[in-house]
């Protein structure tokens, strides 16, 4: 298996573009005045959406997507618009794969993160 890795720089158009795919209209996600009125410091990218993303390297990682078996993370921080975020995968021994997701400040966006692949 081989290390993967991308790094993201999220998008208010991206982030709509996620919402819009997904169905998730959720105004966190593309109303900045209404994620502030609830205590957030503006538009936030879904989860899933890093989730997705983090999956996408995984299943690079482990030689395909039919080869992906299981996948976890936990979600730790906070994604905004430009934000960039870099995503990688490397073996953490037979079978199963190390996650990271980590944003231009060194801080993890998503944490405990790890995949199993056959």
């Amino acid at each position: 298996m081989k290390r993967a890795e991308r790094a993201v720089t999220f998008t208010t158009e991206l982030i709509a573009a996620y919402a819009e795919a997904s169905g998730d209209h959720n105004p966190i996600h593309l109303d900045g005045e209404f994620a502030r009125s609830v205590g957030l410091p503006g538009v936030i990218a879904h989860g899933m959406l890093q989730m997705g993303i983090l999956a996408t390297i995984a299943s690079e990682a482990a030689g395909g997507a039919g080869r992906l078996r299981r996948l976890y993370c936990r979600f730790a921080g906070m994604v905004e618009p430009g934000d960039t975020v870099t995503f990688a995968a490397e073996e953490a021994g037979p079978g199963k794969l190390a996650l990271t997701a980590v944003n231009q400040r060194g801080e993890p966006v998503l944490t405990k993160a790890s995949a199993e692949y056959l």
